[in-house]
């Protein structure tokens, strides 16, 4: 296992006590597993939704600690077919947690297997074909099934009706973010001042997953060049070498806004035009690039394609008269 999973098996927080952030969703779980806990059995499954990085598989891990049972991470990308479910199904135990990551990519035969799991503990199998075939029901144990994705249209509305709870994650404040941060740093064991601090949760994009990816650069700098303690100076020349700005834009980013407010004179572009503009395939742009950037109010999505806000123009100093103003409209 590598470093960098070894961290981050220690800097995931593994009660909801020492959880920060997603204060709504830690309290409404922290209602279902003392009543699963009173019942001595879960009786509902737990789906999660929300952009990716912010902590839904801890909050699994959480779960699955707090039934005293063992967690099976997933993917709905890697149960390929029926086969797979039921190998998987065939190992757990009773208050087991089996989570199921990015769950929108299930097959739809594995998603109608997933049915009757969830809401009776029984798996049908189909043995046999044509006229012969039959069911064959076997009980499941008593698991708790946890989902998790990053978008959640893309769920089937039978199977996203079938989880008892429906939780959504959303981005961390400024506070917290400097809360994980410094929480990160004290278990790896390094120094850090306030100001380095506030600098990596301004460009961490409001993620943990990011900031704590960042922090563990800025210990390796810290740790090569023998430094007593992560200071402004060395965040700025680690930013400088990862290439990312003052609100967190990568270097891609600024190629992103630069190739409409430049190269197109600010005109709408095409989703299309900007991957080839870019070099990029079209997932990259709509999934890595722009959900950061329409959050912080740098483009905006038009009937007629993207543009950059003057908002955004006046981060990369591009004077405002430069700006098609008839394409915010």
């Amino acid at each position: 296992m590598s470093n960098d999973a070894i961290d981050l098996q220690k800097l995931r927080p593994d009660t909801l006590d020492t959880y920060v952030g997603q204060r709504n969703v830690v309290k409404t779980l922290n209602l279902f597993l003392k009543a699963v806990k009173n019942r001595g059995v879960a009786t509902e499954h737990i789906l999660f939704y929300g952009p990716p990085g912010i902590g839904k598989t801890t909050l699994s891990y959480i779960i699955a600690k707090e039934l005293k049972g063992t967690i099976r991470v997933t993917s709905g990308a890697a149960i390929t077919k029926s086969g797979d479910l039921a190998a998987i199904l065939t190992n757990l135990k009773d208050k087991d947690v089996l989570f199921i990551d990015e769950i929108h990519r299930l097959p739809k035969p594995v998603e109608e297997m997933l049915y009757p799991v969830i809401e009776e503990y029984f798996l049908d199998i189909v043995i046999g074909k044509g006229p012969s075939a039959r069911t064959v029901r076997l009980p499941v144990p008593k698991i708790t099934i946890v989902g998790a994705t990053t978008k959640l249209a893309l769920l089937s509305a039978p199977l996203r009706d079938r989880f008892g709870l429906l939780l959504r994650l959303d981005y961390y404040t400024d506070f917290e973010m400097e809360h994980i941060i410094n929480r990160s740093a004290n278990i790896m064991g390094i120094k850090i001042t306030e100001v380095a601090v506030r600098k990596i949760a301004e460009r961490s994009r409001k993620t943990p997953r990011i900031a704590n990816r960042i922090l563990k650069r800025a210990r390796d700098m810290f740790e090569v060049d023998n430094h007593e303690v992560i200071d402004e100076n060395l965040i700025d020349s680690l930013f400088k070498l990862l290439e990312i700005d003052a609100v967190g834009l990568s270097d891609l980013d600024i190629q992103y806004l630069r190739a409409i407010a430049e190269k197109f004179q600010n005109s709408p572009v095409g989703v299309e035009t900007l991957a080839s503009a870019l070099s990029e395939d079209r997932r990259t742009i709509e999934e890595f690039i722009e959900p950061y950037l329409l959050r912080i109010g740098f483009i905006k999505k038009t009937p007629r394609g993207r543009v950059v806000t003057p908002k955004g123009c006046k981060h990369l100093n591009i004077k405002q008269d430069r700006v098609d103003q008839q394409a915010l409209i």
